[in-house]
């Protein structure tokens, strides 16, 4: 039989003693007085209570246990009755589920606000993301439309033929052909 060996990671000793503790490696985990829970997991748990206790279903069952747990008290035989007439155990019942409604119903709020906070902020960036891109499309459109009123249009050349067209079709008494008044140049042709 070979015997085994150790193979379990030696941790040098430093100056003082003690085992040095590796950087490269995590610490093992400490043990807790106080239990550990994952908060989302709790959170998501309240928000379903939550949704449970706001339901019309939960008041109808709660309102037939009620109404079950009355009748039992009174109708059943005395050695079958577990809460007589001021119904105490039903008032302390009661006052316990209001105790730990009132809290899980608070924390499914708070988690509720949490998200319309993000979604806020969400739709607060992207608000402004479109104005910023409104106004920029805003610019480009007017550079546009300036830059339009320096452009021949189909119009305007049409105008500017038609007008030649005429030109050319009323001639002067002297036999030359000439641009209409109205246009800027109003040079001869017949003078080139």
């Amino acid at each position: 039989m070979v015997p085994e060996r150790d193979t379990r990671e030696r941790v040098p000793v430093g100056v003082t003693g003690r085992p040095r503790i590796r950087l490269d490696q995590p610490l093992p985990p400490r043990r807790r007085l106080m239990p550990e829970w994952d908060p989302e997991a709790f959170g998501r748990l309240s928000e379903r209570i939550a949704r449970l206790l706001g339901t019309g279903r939960f008041i109808v069952w709660m309102t037939a246990v009620i109404i079950l747990w009355v009748l039992w008290n009174v109708a059943a035989p005395d050695g079958l009755r577990f809460d007589e007439f001021p119904f105490i155990f039903l008032t302390l019942m009661l006052s316990l589920q209001a105790s730990y409604a009132a809290p899980l119903i608070l924390l499914a709020q708070n988690r509720q606000d949490d998200r319309d906070r993000v979604n806020l902020e969400q739709d607060r960036k992207q608000n402004e993301r479109s104005i910023a891109d409104t106004e920029y499309l805003t610019r480009e459109i007017a550079a546009l439309r300036a830059g339009l009123g320096e452009v021949a249009t189909r119009d305007w050349i049409r105008s500017e033929l038609d007008d030649l067209v005429r030109g050319l079709e009323e001639p002067r008494p002297d036999g030359r052909v000439v641009f209409p008044a109205e246009h800027p140049r109003g040079r001869d042709v017949g003078d080139r």
